[in-house]
């Protein structure tokens, strides 16, 4: 009977224990949102996964739109560019060769004066009477001669008729012949004097424009070479620029001076005309320190546009590069590599060839390494790569996408290649 108690109460206890247990399951809150919160998790790791991929693996797919050109192939001007200084052919200080007083200025400044026109005249009373002083004791002597010929011609006579002896004869030649040296010194100091008296009339030795004046009427003048010049005449046309060249354009310069076709083009600074012209003058020597050597080129200067001292910029034309295979600089992509070109392929993809810059001038560039009448990229190289499909612009797409670009550029967005690649690593984190 006990036995049987303890077994109903053991088993109440059970069916106790299992009824809470079943209450507790059934009253307990359930929350499905934790478990669709895992599954969007998961969802989303598998669709920015396969975004990803998808991405990636449209990166090469994908036409990427380009403009084109064709190589060409033409006669290419090799060009050379330097800045110059405007320099005179002959310029000349004048300045007096004696002492003396300036009685007239014939000249003004800025004129334009000839070889040979009287600049300046000097006080030349002394040297006139110096002149005639000379001029007098040549005419005695010359006098004195003649009365020692007609001396001479009468020994003649005498010693023929045997009235006087030989020695009379000898000395009466001797006479003459003295006399005769004291001609020719008298003579050449008339002509000093003449001399002296010439440098009283300041003639011009060249041909140009007078500068400032520094002498005036009254003015005391002297024979000095580091006084300052009474006026300097400056030879405006022609007139000649000098310039340096690197060392390695030497032969393009001789090169230049013996071609009849090439010129030298003068600009100012400030774009107001071009003066052509041509070289000829090359320095002997190289300037080791600078490793460049001076070169002349004379130009025509009758529109006076070029004047002394002045900067210009300098486009000189050495030589032609016949046939040369010729394409714009800016289809040219500079990398750690060298220099290359995208070059468009039978299937529309780009192919990436090494080129080598001969020459180059303006937006024009000589290159090897790609023949004539090949198709290349030119404007849309920042979002190729190689083996990339392309899709070329018509002529509006090329001016709208280059007006996008410069829009972007100028508002600091970044380039598309570099967006993209920001949105690949973003989905694929």
């Amino acid at each position: 009977m006990s036995q049987l108690k303890t077994i109903t109460l053991v088993a109440a206890i059970a069916a106790l224990a299992a009824g809470g247990y079943y209450a507790y399951q059934s009253s307990a809150p359930k929350n499905p949102e934790s478990a669709n919160t895992k599954n969007a998790d998961a969802s989303a790791k598998s669709s920015a996964s396969a975004s990803a991929s998808a991405l990636a693996g449209k990166g090469d797919s994908r036409p990427v739109s380009v403009s084109t050109i064709l190589t060409q192939k033409k006669d290419f001007p090799v060009r050379l560019q330097a800045n110059g200084v405007v320099s005179s052919l002959n310029t000349v200080d004048i300045r007096p060769q004696i002492t003396s007083t300036v009685t007239r200025v014939h000249i003004k400044e800025g004129q334009f004066v000839r070889a040979g026109e009287l600049l300046v005249t000097l006080d030349s009373r002394n040297d006139e009477v110096n002149l005639a002083k000379a001029q007098a004791q040549l005419d005695k002597d010359m006098a004195t001669l003649a009365d020692l010929q007609r001396q001479l011609v009468r020994s003649k006579d005498l010693v023929s008729k045997k009235f006087v002896a030989q020695s009379a004869l000898d000395t009466s030649q001797t006479q003459v012949d003295a006399q005769q040296a004291v001609i020719a010194s008298d003579k050449a100091a008339v002509n000093a004097a003449k001399v002296a008296l010439s440098y009283n009339r300041i003639i011009a030795p060249a041909s140009g424009r007078t500068g400032i004046i520094s002498v005036f009427v009254g003015s005391l003048v002297q024979p000095n070479a580091t006084a300052t010049p009474m006026v300097t005449i400056t030879q405006i046309d022609p007139i000649a620029v000098t310039f340096p060249l690197p060392q390695r354009h030497l032969n393009d310069a001789l090169q230049s001076m013996r071609n009849a076709d090439s010129f030298v083009q003068a600009s100012l600074p400030d774009g107001q005309g071009k003066y052509k012209g041509k070289l000829q003058f090359v320095d002997n020597v190289v300037d080791a320190a600078s490793g460049t050597v001076k070169v002349k080129a004379v130009f025509d200067n009758k529109e006076m546009k070029l004047w002394p001292g002045a900067y210009v910029n300098l486009d000189m034309s050495v030589r032609t590069i016949k046939d040369a295979v010729v394409v714009p600089q800016d289809a040219i992509v500079v990398g750690a590599r060298g220099k290359s070109v995208y070059v468009v392929n039978a299937e529309s993809k780009a192919e990436v060839k090494p080129v080598t810059v001969l020459e180059s001038y303006g937006n024009e560039a000589v290159i090897s390494g790609v023949d004539a009448g090949v198709k290349i990229v030119l404007d849309g190289k920042q979002n190729l790569r190689p083996g990339g499909l392309l899709k070329e612009r018509s002529a509006d797409d090329k001016d709208s996408a280059k007006a996008q670009d410069g829009k972007e550029a100028k508002e600091g967005k970044p380039a598309k290649a570099a967006e993209a690649h920001s949105a690949s690593a973003a989905s694929a984190s």
